[in-house]
């Protein structure tokens, strides 16, 4: 064993439940068995798939805190302001990450809720003749026939919602016209287990029971543009995206039940490690955190392992263990975290009949901020509206510092995407072909800019170096006019033709660039796999 530790400055995180009066009990937690997280939390509330009669309801409460009493009682009382609308249980619900007041459900009777909640419906809580006044929703979309296992609002664009049904298909809804889905996904061949957007919205994965892993672009059609082997084992496989690197986390089951975490890459959906946990029956759920930090919690017990993702590694930090098995869990968006009391993650975990919030804390004796383990955390500001995302215009994530709260539009590129699984025949004519029109394009066929299209074809460079540009590609800018103007129409139209040659020509040299980057990535894989074999 080697006698030096892996540098770390999370290595010491540590988890700190928080005191009863900071959390919850009689929680009446729903008892239906369909997969999901059960409770969702925003920067001011929490949401519970709640066990209520005639029909389906969750309630929805203030965060308790592990740093300050919320003013309300922790034992809640029998009857609560529930969302009630629904006609069959709830199964899923979603925060908005534009709005801590707006919250989205779908449950068994094939409906999709859209709520808002207003503060007043907690004055007077638990006060002696005190009624609670039930929510009502401010939309229903009759999303299927059958039921909606799954809800998750779209992390740039506003009012952009995606529901996974039992027809096995996602659709995405622009709420502000929810009358027919705006796009719907498919090819699932069995029920949808969870689904995952990129940092930015543009990519959307999806895990099945049919055991495959599918990459969707969701404004291009319906067909997922990359398909692979999931887990072995037919259980419950969750899916996350790991912020802004282009890799995925998967957690399943192998054939023999061992409970593992995966890591792809999504260039060609590889393979790149998988880790087998334990032998326990209960579904994993992951969580990311932007410090790079992998949070599994494990369904039927009480331990929260992490891990820290570096070079396309997991480090185990620690585990937070607990005698107290979790029903479901949530974490805080990082946004509403306690920077002051190095607070890097804050989960709320259901065990029983209780709501228990747990800090992830960095220990540090400093008091000023602690710059180096609190990047920016995604806003409440979205980077687009609903039709601007389905015209195909891309966004940065908007970010908020977390030292003195100020928002600004991330630096970063979205995250190169891998092509189409059908290669783009080579054209072997340099006959121009007319532009098309702006149109929602799949960023897997975007283009770089062609504003240098008279320059020689540019080097091979870094996979995830490149930046692409929809609008240049919609509308090429003009070649380079020569000091004196054409003699004459025949001059301008043979200048034209060479132009779009010379354009169609770049392209292409572009698409053999990224195939050879891809073979290349494949090889990188292939072989570390190889070395690990021989390692094993």
């Amino acid at each position: 064993m080697s006698r030096f530790v892996r540098a770390s400055k999370y290595r010491h995180v540590f988890g700190q439940p928080a005191k009863k009066e900071h959390g919850y009990e009689n929680v009446k937690v729903t008892n239906s068995a369909w997969d999901t997280n059960v409770v969702a939390a925003s920067g001011e509330y929490l949401s519970i798939n709640w066990n209520a009669s005639g029909g389906g309801a969750f309630a929805i409460l203030p965060l308790p805190s592990p740093f300050s009493a919320t003013g309300l009682s922790y034992k809640l009382p029998d009857t609560l302001p529930l969302a009630r609308s629904h006609t069959a249980p709830v199964l899923d619900t979603d925060w908005s990450p534009h709005n801590d007041r707006v919250v989205a459900s779908g449950g068994e009777d094939g409906k999709v809720m859209i709520w808002k909640v207003e503060p007043d419906i907690f004055e007077g809580w638990g006060a002696e003749g005190w009624v609670p006044s039930d929510l009502d929703p401010v939309l229903r979309i009759d999303a299927s026939p059958r039921k909606v296992g799954q809800v998750l609002f779209h992390p740039t664009a506003s009012n952009v919602l995606a529901s996974a049904s039992g027809e096995h298909t996602v659709k995405l809804w622009d709420l502000a016209a929810p009358e027919d889905p705006r796009t719907v996904l498919g090819g699932h061949g069995d029920a949808i287990q969870s689904m995952a957007f990129n940092s930015t919205g543009t990519l959307l994965a999806t895990t099945c029971r049919d055991r495959k892993l599918r990459l969707f672009d969701p404004r291009t059609g319906a067909d997922a543009v990359r398909i692979a082997d999931g887990h072995g084992g037919i259980k419950g496989s969750r899916v996350v995206w790991m912020g802004s690197h282009d890799r995925i986390a998967t957690t399943g089951f192998s054939k023999m039940s061992d409970r593992q975490v995966a890591v792809w890459e999504t260039g060609s959906l590889g393979n790149i490690k998988t880790i087998v946990l334990d032998q326990s029956s209960g579904v994993m759920m992951p969580f990311w955190s932007d410090n790079n930090i992998l949070f599994l919690a494990g369904k039927g017990d009480g331990n929260i392992r992490y891990y820290e993702y570096e070079a396309d590694a997991l480090y185990a930090l620690s585990e937070h263990k607990s005698s107290d098995p979790q029903r479901g869990m949530c974490f805080l968006p990082r946004r509403a975290l306690s920077v002051s009391d190095c607070e890097i993650a804050r989960a709320y975990k259901i065990a029983g009949s209780s709501i228990e919030p747990i800090a992830f804390i960095v220990p540090r004796k400093a008091d000023s901020f602690q710059s180096d383990i609190f990047p920016p955390a995604p806003s409440v500001e979205s980077s687009l509206s609903a039709a601007e995302f389905f015209s195909g215009k891309q966004a940065p994530v908007r970010l908020v510092s977390l030292e003195d709260g100020v928002s600004f539009a991330s630096k970063a590129a979205p995250a190169s995407a891998p092509l189409p699984p059908t290669p783009v025949p080579t054209r072997t004519t340099t006959a121009p072909e007319p532009t098309p029109a702006p149109k929602a394009e799949s960023m897997y066929q975007r283009q770089a800019s062609v504003d240098s299209f008279s320059s020689p074809p540019p080097k091979a460079e870094p996979m995830y170096a490149r930046q692409s540009s929809f609008d240049s590609f919609a509308a090429p800018a003009p070649a380079p006019t020569p000091a004196a103007a054409p003699a004459n129409d025949g001059e301008k139209a043979r200048l034209e033709e060479n132009n779009a040659a010379l354009t169609a020509e770049l392209r292409d040299a572009r698409e053999k660039i990224r195939n050879l980057e891809l073979q290349v990535e494949s090889m990188r894989a292939n072989a570390r796999r190889a070395a690990e074999a021989l390692l094993e």
